[in-house]
């Protein structure tokens, strides 16, 4: 006769989530293939009865009749007539139990010195520091998080939707190996390229995972410690962070209100093999390149041979009218790497990039991407080039402008009226402000207070390349904070700065 485990083990079991995003009937489920791959039901237990573990769960009776029916056709119960559902034995062939004895023994073996096996630590690379429950702050002044209130929910469930229908599903399902889907592919070049006046064709553009995995395989392809790589400083911590890791040599080249100086800087830029901007809104600063400048630093790179690696930052995020052109849509040379981003203005965790390139530089790309990851994420590839099809990308972007736009002028208002002491870089797009605070401000000592007021801005000395410069520099994003709380928030910031003001 089967036994049956007690009501308390089972209660103790199967607690019922306090928050989940998925159904009461799908909780079911998860609680039960954990239990039964856990190895916690003894396989001559009996589970409750549909109608003893609804009322323990305080779920009506039908929703576990669904569970247990679902856990039958997938092979994880057995049921037995009169005496209910039992695991099946053969879902736990060849799963091997653990053995404290096994670790005892192996505790006492010589262990590799890791650190001594590496070559560097990345974990030891400054990077921008971001709270994992930033959502939880009631002034999050961060750079590139999601905004639940402009995501367009219901037109992005829809792609997906249709990305699951039995006919795409032949599309995307398998391996592509070095290919991307070709729907997406032709989006981008006839959707996205165009806006920045860059013409492609299919065998000039890769996908990538976000602009962060782009610029990995330009580094890991073309940089070495003989590559020497003209920098904007202050510049973007990552794309240092990656070549750095590569060996190459990184020159810094100062910024002004019009990104980095060709003209002034032409001795610099004439020791380089590649030169990294950031010419749509230069990151952190967001000034924009002016159009001379542009056209200087093309000349320069024909006249030194070097190659302009073009990060196309926050390019769709512009307040004041058509945006410059590209430095890729300027290039006639093949001098110009072009790198986008499809994910940074809709959903961050997306993760959706890709390169524009010479077609043998491109072939050479996918090659090594194929090491990688082989390609993205089929599926999510397919569902993009629907959204973008369909036109809701681009009613995102008008949106976001709009939204962006409102924000960033509270912003500056807000900084004018509580911290007149402190200057920032005029908002012409994208979604944070550079602000350089009073020589005698300790910026990393200000977002450790602000924090504790439930105020989050960046540091500013992350993005240069030494960390010394710039201590009353930080960064405030507003793509994730509500309009309402910008100016409170700014307020409250101010005191805290004033509150670091020696005294007389």
């Amino acid at each position: 006769m089967a036994s049956r485990m007690s009501s308390a083990m089972w209660t103790q079991r199967f607690q019922r989530p306090n928050e989940s995003t998925i159904s009461l009937q799908a909780q079911i489920r998860q609680m039960l293939v954990a239990a039964i791959l856990d190895g916690q039901i003894p396989a001559d237990a009996a589970l409750p009865s549909s109608r003893e573990l609804a009322d323990q769960l305080s779920v009506a009776r039908n929703t576990v009749v669904l569970a247990y029916q679902q856990l039958v056709e997938e092979g994880y119960l057995i049921s037995r007539e009169r005496s209910g559902h039992f695991v099946n034995p053969a879902m736990l062939e060849g799963q091997h139990g653990f053995m404290p004895s096994e670790v005892s023994e192996a505790g006492a073996l010589a262990r590799p010195d890791w650190g001594a096996r590496m070559r560097r630590a990345p974990s030891a690379q400054r990077n921008i520091v971001k709270p994992a429950n930033w959502q939880k702050h009631e002034f999050p002044f961060i750079y590139g998080q999601f905004d639940q209130a402009l995501f367009p929910t219901s037109d992005w469930r829809e792609c997906c939707m249709k990305a699951l229908s039995v006919m795409e599903i032949r599309n995307w399902a398998p391996d592509l190996i070095e290919r991307d889907d070709d729907t997406l592919v032709q989006q981008i070049r006839t959707r996205v390229l165009p806006r920045r006046g860059v013409f492609a064709m299919p065998d000039e553009i890769v996908i990538t995972i976000g602009a962060q995995q782009a610029l990995y395989l330009i580094g890991d392809l073309l940089a070495n410690e003989r590559t020497t790589i003209g920098f904007e400083n202050p510049g973007y911590p990552d794309a240092r962070n990656i070549f750095e890791n590569c060996d190459a040599p990184l020159l810094p080249l100062p910024v002004d209100g019009g990104g980095v100086r060709p003209l002034e800087d032409r001795a610099l830029l004439a020791q380089c093999d590649y030169v990294y901007v950031t010419p749509s809104h230069q990151c952190p600063t967001t000034a924009t390149m002016p159009l001379e400048r542009r056209h200087a630093l093309l000349n320069m790179a024909q006249e030194h041979d070097f190659v302009v690696i073009e990060d196309d930052y926050e390019s769709e995020n512009n307040f004041s009218g058509a945006p410059h052109p590209a430095l890729k849509s300027l290039d006639t040379a093949d001098r110009v790497i072009y790198v986008g981003s499809l994910s940074k203005s809709f959903a961050p965790g997306l993760r959706l990039g890709y390169v524009v390139a010479p077609r043998e530089l491109i072939r050479e790309l996918r090659a090594l991407r194929r090491l990688m990851v082989r390609h993205p994420a089929a599926y999510i590839q397919r569902a993009f080039a629907t959204f973008l099809s369909l036109g809701h990308h681009d009613a995102l972007l008008r949106r976001l402008a709009y939204a962006y736009k409102e924000r960033a002028q509270a912003l500056m208002t807000a900084l004018d009226t509580h911290l007149p002491e402190a200057r920032h870089v005029p908002i012409t797009g994208g979604a944070s402000c550079w602000v350089e605070g009073p020589p005698w401000l300790d910026a990393r000592r200000l977002a450790t207070e602000a924090e504790a007021r439930g105020i989050l801005i960046e540091l500013g000395d992350v993005f240069f390349m030494t960390g010394r410069e710039s201590r009353n520099c930080f960064r405030m994003g507003f793509s994730s904070i509500k309009l309402e709380k910008i100016d409170e928030g700014v307020r409250i910031l101010a005191e805290l700065v004033r509150a670091q003001r020696p005294q007389a």
